[in-house]
């Protein structure tokens, strides 16, 4: 992101000045250096606006999901969902803590509770490391689980309905259709990758092994960590919500647009019900997981004020549009205009890169939230996966230096959730 960033206020400031010094501006428009100078000052300025508008709604989501949380949703996920891990890691023994922690890593990410999902995610490669003969090279079963955490499992993707919501969206919550099914076909796709790929690319064996020691989970960092699932539901139990999940695609997509509007309302009478139901006390929970949402907005504001200036000097100085202009011909062909072709380049490479690059662009009077573009990079925020950062972190925990067909296969599953995304987004409100 360092470079990212460098990279995108040199080039802004490079066409910028060569522009003040070749081109005439008109007797009433501001020269191109001067452009520049105001564009940063107010992308500076709404960045921090935007920030405190996403306070009151990342409070509340955040506190509904604490109380899931709370009254054990994320185990119950967990338990449906074991029997499947079991066959998709068959190297994995079903009791070993690795299946745990992927399992509860998963449940997080489908939550939309990335902060929860990342200790989950480490302590899960930390363990697949101990059963990992070839020190150093990627296991089957750690290719596995990074594309699957790549592609990006994600049914209720509430940071992004936040922030529709705070960009005035008059329906918010209308991404969930798109990306339910863009978050399905990505996770297929990665999962068929390595199969197929795993054939192709050498077996750990054949990598020499190195020395490198395997790294164990800290006390501290065992006692911060909830308590595995308990005995998995039957696989009938599975089977079956599997087949709701899948069942939920063509309903979202024919009745997507009736749905939506009671999707919030009834998100939060459902989970303050649930969690009710299962005696957690809601008012004080919810208000302990609202201070955390008040924290994250707060927290993500040099972030946006970053991304959110460069993207304005970019614009400001048009090199954005000399750099989208020609491969917006060839992508808009496909239904990916050039507006949010930034969104799909930088997704895969920056989290709070891509996040900024949303928020400037549905913050955009000329573009909004709930305009075709608005929905096509809510709906890429909300159904990808910051690939590279994921692959450094989860991989860079246990010292795995021969990563094998991982970048690939979860290259993969980005391009098929982009896909999916601009097919389902033209398909409701193209």
């Amino acid at each position: 992101m360092n470079a990212v960033f460098l990279g995108a206020v040199l080039i802004a400031f490079v066409v910028a000045g060569y522009r003040q010094v070749t081109v005439i501006p008109a007797p009433d428009a501001a020269a191109p250096m001067d452009a520049l100078g105001l564009a940063m000052i107010d992308a500076a300025k709404g960045s921090v606006t935007l920030a405190i508008g996403l306070v009151g709604v990342m409070a509340l989501f955040l506190g509904l999901m604490k109380v899931a949380e709370a009254g054990g949703l994320l185990a119950i996920i967990a338990k449906t969902v074991r029997p499947l891990m079991v066959r998709l890691f068959p190297e994995v023994p079903a009791d070993h803590p690795a299946m745990g922690a992927m399992i509860m890593n998963i449940s997080a990410n489908v939550l939309g509770l990335g902060n929860a999902a990342t200790p989950f995610g480490i302590r899960a490669m930390q363990e697949l490391d101990k059963l990992n003969p070839h020190k150093g090279t990627a296991s089957n079963a750690m290719v596995m689980f990074l594309a699957i955490n790549t592609s990006s499992v994600t049914l209720l993707p509430t940071g992004v309905i936040a922030l529709r919501a705070s960009a005035g969206s008059a329906d918010p919550a209308g991404i969930l259709p798109t990306t339910l099914f863009a978050t399905i076909c990505s996770t297929i796709v990665a999962i068929t990758a390595v199969k197929l790929y795993q054939r192709f690319t050498k077996p750990a064996e054949a990598y020499a092994s190195d020395t490198v020691e395997s790294t164990e989970v800290s006390d501290s960092e065992s006692d911060a960590m909830p308590p595995e699932p308990s005995a998995p539901y039957p696989v009938w139990v599975s089977v079956a919500v599997l087949a709701v999940v899948i069942a939920l695609i063509p309903v979202t997509i024919l009745y997507g647009r009736d749905i939506a509007p009671w999707i919030i309302p009834g998100l939060m009478v459902a989970l303050l019900g649930f969690g009710a139901i299962r005696g957690v006390r809601i008012y004080e929970v919810f208000v302990e997981g609202a201070k955390d949402g008040f924290n994250v907005a707060l927290r993500i504001i040099p972030y946006l004020v970053a991304i959110l200036v460069a993207v304005a000097m970019l614009r400001a100085s048009g090199a954005l549009e000399l750099l989208i202009t020609p491969l917006g011909v060839v992508t808009s062909m496909v239904g990916l205009p050039p507006e949010a072709l930034p969104m799909a380049l930088l997704r895969p490479l920056s989290g709070s890169g891509a996040y900024g690059v949303l928020a400037s662009i549905i913050q955009d009077p000329a573009t909004g939230p709930d305009t075709y573009v608005g929905y096509l990079v809510s709906t890429f925020q909300g159904s990808t996966e910051t690939t590279f950062y994921v692959l450094a972190v989860y991989f860079g925990a246990v010292q795995i230096r021969r990563i094998r067909h991982a970048l690939a296969a979860a290259l993969t599953a980005d391009i098929a959730g982009i896909a999916a995304a601009v097919a389902i987004t033209a398909y409701l409100f193209g």
